[in-house]
């Protein structure tokens, strides 16, 4: 079956120049399961000014019940076609096919719950004095850029979408070079809706750096929302800075699992395995750090190292793959080498390795798990991405939030304890986005996530993820007489 990702340009599909394409893998085999057009300076350019004349002049901005139902019948499209948007994630990104149905239809739930914010956009009035009315608006801050990463290329795509979309914006999209396939069948999704005005969507693959410079430093783009590595968030922040743009970022995350002496053992272990190795570890909210009292550790760490062992890694695309492959070549690379380090460097209590001949053909990590008290050390502070964890052990509580708070990183953690008090002090002393009592990795159209410190600016889901798309204008009124 041919596969190619072309750009899509005021309601086309647009090749690209001279017909420039790169194959795309299936990092499960590394065999080739399409093409994606190869973009430049002068395609984004072309996506740009489409968006921002139907920003203008298509009446899209101020109209929230169009608004809502394009976001309606886009879910609509999706739903429909959900089995093979699945298989195509899977076949492209390489995480597991149940892993790959959830993200589908967590991007479903999430544009249908913008679909219905669309419509309570409100403002507010206030009488400063007599016949003196100040009247607060809240509008659509213009045409705004989205950069997806190809970890969630689904979820992580529709949370920014959908919300500048209801908002009243128009959109580029720049996916991720190792996903275009499956954005294009989701941006393929609008490609029928004859009430979405031209030009309102469109998308543009990347080539090198160069698409995602344009897109940072335009000034006809008035917002970014990027999600990815904190060290290319930091280059989007400076080039935005030029223009002064909105910024929505999602970073990276070091998440710590907390547990406690007095935790359910056997639901804390199941958690941990799983949300630390959840799309191989390659999750910015994925568990990377374990934090264990020291009455517990030696037990929890030999039932952890068991639950590991237990997760079989292969194929996305067999039923009985809890891990698929990680996304390249490149990363299982560096995957290996900080396995290797860590084995230097720090207690191993299991070594990962790169599957053995029976993967041989494609990109896998077995899960790695390693003692390392340093917390100063970069095998603690650096983010892995990958199926690689460290064990620590704490004193008490107080220890237990120090060594939580010492990285860099705020993005996402969970507590263990059945101590409902320490559970609330826990969660308002360890300085994170989301904090998970007792579960790990629980998302939600309705609930905000977002970072502190390098995990990034701004929330994403929830009610707030439409404030950075939005503007507050205050309009003036003095009556005569």
């Amino acid at each position: 079956m041919s596969r190619i990702a072309n750009h899509y340009i005021a309601g086309q599909w647009v090749p690209g120049v001279n017909g420039e394409s790169i194959e795309v893998t299936d990092p499960a085999t590394g065999d080739v399961v399409g093409t994606a057009a190869l973009g430049s300076r002068a395609i984004a350019e072309q996506a740009i000014g489409a968006a921002r004349q139907a920003f203008d002049a298509s009446g899209w901005s101020n109209n929230p019940r169009l608004r809502a139902k394009v976001l309606n019948d886009w879910a609509d499209q999706m739903e429909a076609n959900k089995d093979a948007l699945a298989h195509l994630l899977t076949l492209e990104n390489g995480k597991v096919l149940a892993q790959a149905q959830m993200e589908i239809t967590f991007g479903i739930d999430e544009a249908r719950y913008y679909a219905g914010l669309a419509r309570n956009i409100f403002g507010r009035t206030t009488e400063t004095g007599p016949g003196k009315m100040s009247l607060l608006t809240q509008e659509p801050s213009g045409v705004a850029a989205v950069i997806v990463p190809w970890n969630a290329p689904v979820t992580l795509l529709v949370r920014s979408v959908a919300p500048a979309l209801a908002a009243g914006c128009t959109i580029v999209i720049k996916p991720a070079p190792q996903t275009p396939l499956i954005n294009a069948r989701i941006v393929a999704c609008f490609e029928n809706l004859p009430d979405l005005p031209i030009g309102v969507v469109n998308s543009v693959n990347e080539n090198g750096i160069e698409v995602g410079q344009v897109l940072s430093q335009h000034p006809d783009i008035d917002v970014v929302s990027f999600t990815g590595a904190t060290n290319t968030g930091k280059l989007v922040m400076a080039s935005a800075s030029e223009t002064m743009k909105h910024l929505s970022l999602e970073l990276g995350g070091k998440a710590p699992a907390i547990l406690f002496d007095d935790a359910d053992l056997d639901k804390a272990i199941a958690e941990i395995s799983r949300s630390a190795l959840v799309l191989s570890g390659q999750m910015c909210t994925a568990i990377s750090r374990v934090l264990l009292h020291e009455s517990i550790a030696e037990e929890a760490t030999e039932r952890l190292k068991t639950a590991f062992e237990a997760a079989k890694v292969g194929p996305g695309l067999d039923p009985a793959s809890f891990l698929g492959p990680v996304i390249d070549k490149p990363t299982q690379q560096r995957l290996l080498a900080v396995i290797e380090r860590a084995g230097n460097e720090a207690t191993m209590i299991l070594r990962g390795t790169d599957g053995g001949e029976e993967l041989r053909n494609g990109y896998f990590v077995t899960p790695t798990l390693f003692s390392l008290q340093d917390v100063s050390h970069d095998l603690i502070q650096d983010e892995h991405f990958g199926p690689i964890v460290s064990v620590e052990t704490f004193t008490d509580e107080a220890d237990a939030i120090q060594r939580a708070n010492a990285t860099r990183f705020g993005l996402a953690s969970s507590v263990y304890t059945n101590d409902l008090n320490r559970a609330m002090r826990m969660g308002r002393n360890i300085r994170f986005g989301t904090v998970w009592l007792n579960c790990h990795n629980r998302l939600f159209a309705e609930a905000e996530t977002g970072g502190y410190r390098e995990s990034g600016v701004g929330r994403m889901h929830g009610v707030e993820a439409l404030n950075d798309f939005l503007e507050t204008k205050h309009i003036y009124f003095e009556a005569e007489g």
